[in-house]
């Protein structure tokens, strides 16, 4: 009766213990975006992912492309090369979860990354209103 006893928890803790969530596939890399206008480059940031934008696939304005659209008028002068679009991306599910800013427009937004075979799926939420879009390998 002991060793039945002494089983029973251990018993109990494997019949009720929550399955192990596989880890997303890795974004890392460079991504072209869906419009073809410029490369998101993925990258470990801490514990988390980031995403910059590497490179402009087409011409940028004299003096470079800037944050014109920013609700803050104080970065409306920085450069948008460089400038990280995606942050705390952590991974949950099948997917990393974080946050993101969509220089087009100057609104930031609840960011989903995650890999479908070869293409990369970016969805973007503000309120209850999302889009998704695909990236492909650069």
């Amino acid at each position: 009766m002991t060793l039945a006893r002494s089983l029973l928890p251990a018993i109990a803790a494997f019949a009720f213990a929550t399955p192990a969530q596989a880890a997303p596939a890795s974004i890392a890399g460079n991504w072209k975006t869906d419009d073809g206008k410029s490369v998101i480059q993925f990258y470990k940031c801490g514990s988390s992912m980031c995403g910059k934008i590497s490179k402009f696939l087409v011409a940028e304005p004299k003096g470079g492309a800037r944050d014109t659209e920013n609700p803050d008028k104080a970065k409306r002068d920085r450069k948008l090369l460089g400038l990280p679009i995606f942050w705390s991306l952590k991974p949950g599910g099948e997917r990393f979860k974080g946050q993101g800013y969509s220089p087009e427009d100057g609104r930031y937004f609840n960011a989903q990354v995650w890999r479908s075979g070869s293409i990369l799926k970016v969805r973007g939420c503000v309120a209850v209103f999302c889009k998704t879009v695909n990236f492909t390998r650069a």
